[in-house]
């Protein structure tokens, strides 16, 4: 079975955004994005810390893109942002660019968001065919991602059932271990799916190997 992930977004109006594009800042990914930009999902790992991370780390883990001739699908992985669609997280963004993301509310309300959206997963899901999933990492407790993106891919649209109740961190913590043990999570389909439910017991602390 072939698979890709869609993951939402960092905040890009937080203290770490500021901290990233401050014009005062010399470490290395602040100087890279001031000259010619720095990698979408470097940049979003930084503002959003562990749970942007473990979204990153478990899609390239499992991401199981189809063999098409299309550039389009790439590696398998795309980033929700507020205002261009779907991105590779390899595609390189400037600050102003993230300025303008952090303008935009990312709301299935707010056109400027969802249109280009709409548009960008649309044309996927030409280009991947009818027999590859689709697997949404991110909040599926409200409707800014999971109302545009069921409209799109209807029952393909799949998360991990082990997201209900849990809060981002929790989340960011579970995914880094199901990537760091190559255990990967059982999936459901959004559509008609419970999307809340009570909090699960906190994950058990990750144990250092003898010696480390």
């Amino acid at each position: 079975m072939t698979r890709l992930f869609l993951l939402s977004p960092a905040n890009c109006g937080g203290r770490r955004a500021a901290m990233v594009m401050s014009d005062r800042a010399h470490f290395n990914l602040a100087l890279r994005l001031r000259d010619d930009g720095a990698p979408l999902g470097e940049v979003f790992s930084f503002m959003s810390g562990l749970y942007f991370r473990g979204k990153l780390a478990y899609a390239r883990a499992f991401a199981r893109p189809p063999e098409v001739d299309s550039p389009l699908v790439g590696g398998g992985i795309f980033v929700v942002t507020p205002t261009a669609g779907l991105r590779s997280p390899d595609t390189l963004v400037s600050r102003d660019a993230l300025r303008a993301f952090a303008g935009v509310e990312v709301s299935a309300d707010n056109a400027r968001y969802r249109v280009p959206l709409e548009s960008s997963a649309s044309q996927l899901r030409q280009e991947i065919g009818p027999e590859c999933d689709v697997v949404l990492l991110g909040s599926i407790a409200s409707g800014k991602y999971v109302d545009v993106l069921d409209a799109v891919f209807g029952e393909r649209l799949l998360f991990p059932a082990d997201f209900v109740g849990r809060g981002d961190m929790s989340r960011g913590g579970l995914m880094l271990r199901s990537a760091a043990s190559l255990e990967e999570l059982p999936y459901v389909p959004v559509r008609g799916a419970v999307r809340h439910g009570k909090r699960p017991p906190k994950l058990a602390p990750i144990k250092r190997f003898e010696g480390s």
